[in-house]
């Protein structure tokens, strides 16, 4: 993040964490959209947008804690991440193709098919994948995020390429 981004940001934190309400909308402006796509990645289209505005209600509650008003856009990606798991609950979520959106014209339903087979990772898998491969962080940096050691994530990665390739391969219980 540049600098100047950075300073915005803690600037406007501060002020939220005073009480400054609009202060606090412009950090969720400035936060949604990378937040929807980590909340996609784990929970699906369907509860992305709910599972973050719940955490951003828990954000807003919990701000006066927040000790380094700079840290606000990783503080507030763990609250999400963890409303997340919580919302996954640990168990498969399964891609109902009823519910599913309609590909796009041309791309003869990869995207479909890429998003059915990410829906079968576990949650904590489905989100080491969305932060090393949409967000390309390192393995450091989602365990910090995850609240895990850097092992654990390549643990997580692997076995996700595992499942990934078992179920791409046709085995289902790979």
């Amino acid at each position: 993040m540049e600098p100047a981004i950075r300073d915005a940001t803690a600037e406007l934190a501060a002020r939220a964490r005073a009480g400054d309400r609009d202060a606090f909308g412009a950090l969720v402006e400035r936060h949604w959209a990378p937040l929807v796509r980590l909340a996609r990645s784990v929970v699906g289209d369907r509860d992305a947008e709910d599972v973050v505005q719940d955490a951003l209600v828990v954000a807003w509650r919990r701000l006066p804690a927040l000790r380094q008003p700079a840290a606000f856009g990783a503080w507030v990606e763990r609250t999400v991440l963890r409303r997340c798991l919580r919302r996954a609950g640990g168990w498969l979520r399964l891609v109902s193709l009823d519910s599913a959106p309609e590909p796009a014209a041309g791309d003869g339903g990869a995207d479909l098919q890429v998003r059915s087979l990410l829906a079968r990772l576990a949650p904590r898998q489905r989100a080491v994948m969305h932060l090393t491969v949409i967000e390309g962080r390192s393995d450091a940096e989602i365990g910090e995020l995850m609240g895990i050691a850097a092992a654990s994530v390549r643990s997580h990665r692997r076995r996700a390429k595992q499942r990934l390739e078992a179920l791409w391969n046709g085995n289902a219980s790979g």
